[in-house]
């Protein structure tokens, strides 16, 4: 495009460079960045504030995690490793009561300093995010179907009580009811059928 008077307009392509929010699980590295073989390590306690887990079982909002993270710097990056310890709770999919079971995890990714597709976390701004790296490890760890104990008995089909509390407890089979005319002969003797089926062979005569 041209302006008044011949002069070419030059375009000009804007780029957003993105920044990293901080927060918690964010650290920086800047005293080891670029310096292969430096490495440090950060011990850090965050309150989640966005519950980690599945359907049935979880690490809570509000809960507490502890990281100890070792960080060391790479030609190409910061490799990040280290462990999580936290608590998550749900409850027992067989008899339905509250459980609390430990977290105790231990992760390792590299952080590169340039995008590319062959890694999934980057340095930015000097900083390394494990919030993603720490909730993909506790997610992961955590039993796709939690319970009690491991003898847990469950619930009881017809009443629902939970039977782990109530050692022995059972109920009459049902009757079938093709048989359920039958039941009241249990008690007659051989003389009482007798009579009966006298009293009908008159009541036909």
């Amino acid at each position: 495009m041209r302006v008044p008077g011949g002069v070419p307009r030059r375009r000009v392509e804007l780029f957003v460079v993105p920044h990293l929010r901080e927060t918690p699980y964010t650290v920086s590295v800047v005293d080891i960045v670029h310096r292969p073989g430096e490495m440090r390590e950060k011990s850090i306690d965050v309150v989640v504030d966005d519950e980690m887990g599945n359907a049935v079982i979880g690490v809570r909002k509000g809960a507490k995690l502890h990281i100890d993270a070792r960080l060391e710097a790479l030609h190409d990056g910061i490799l990040v490793s280290g462990d999580v310890d936290g608590t998550a709770e749900g409850e027992c999919v067989r008899c339905l009561i509250d459980v609390a079971v430990p977290v105790e995890v231990e992760f390792a990714e590299l952080f590169a300093y340039s995008f590319d597709e062959a890694f999934d976390y980057t340095v930015q701004d000097d900083h390394v995010n494990l919030e993603p790296l720490v909730r993909d490890a506790v997610v992961l760890s955590l039993p796709f179907q939690p319970v009690c104990q491991e003898d847990c008995l469950g619930l009881c089909p017809e009443c629902g009580v939970r039977l782990l509390d109530n050692p022995g407890h059972e109920h009459e089979a049902p009757v079938d009811p093709r048989w359920a005319a039958l039941a009241g002969l249990d008690g007659l003797t051989s003389e009482d059928t007798g009579r009966s089926g006298s009293r009908g062979k008159k009541e036909k005569s």
